[in-house]
């Protein structure tokens, strides 16, 4: 039988190395930089953005376009200044990691890429080689 306290300790080990692994920290900074970033937009978006594009009519905010169907209110402007910020956070992603990281990826590929000179041994195996292919008939 199993001691219920080798079991417990066991499992804390387990959770401990999976907490404190550097992808979970990653990707709980990741997260919060994210939440925090969303923040900015969604200000950018409500209080610049939209504003302006209410400026178009000025008897009303954005946040008031809207109609009534059966005493339920559709909030259009809500849903337009949504989408907005929405698609500023994908074009933010989109640059950042296709064109941002891409960049940095081609770039390390290329350095990958690029063989070294050979040694001088290789040298020496591949002048043999060629030497043996010049015999053959």
């Amino acid at each position: 039988m199993i001691d219920p306290r080798k079991k417990v300790f066991s499992l804390f080990d387990e959770f401990k190395n999976f907490a404190l692994k550097g992808n979970v920290i990653d990707l709980a900074v990741g997260v919060i930089i994210g939440a925090a970033f969303k923040t900015i937009v969604d200000s950018l978006v409500n209080n610049i953005i939209m504003p302006l594009i209410g400026a178009v009519s000025p008897n009303q905010s954005y946040k008031d376009w809207g109609f009534e169907v059966g005493g339920s209110r559709v909030a259009i402007g809500q849903f337009l200044g949504d989408i907005l910020s929405f698609l500023i956070i994908a074009l933010v992603l989109f640059l950042f990691i296709v064109k941002f990281l891409g960049f940095i990826m081609r770039a390390r590929k290329e350095e990958a890429v690029a063989p070294l000179p050979p040694t001088r041994d290789q040298e020496i195996l591949m002048e043999i080689r060629d030497l043996l292919k010049a015999r053959q008939p």
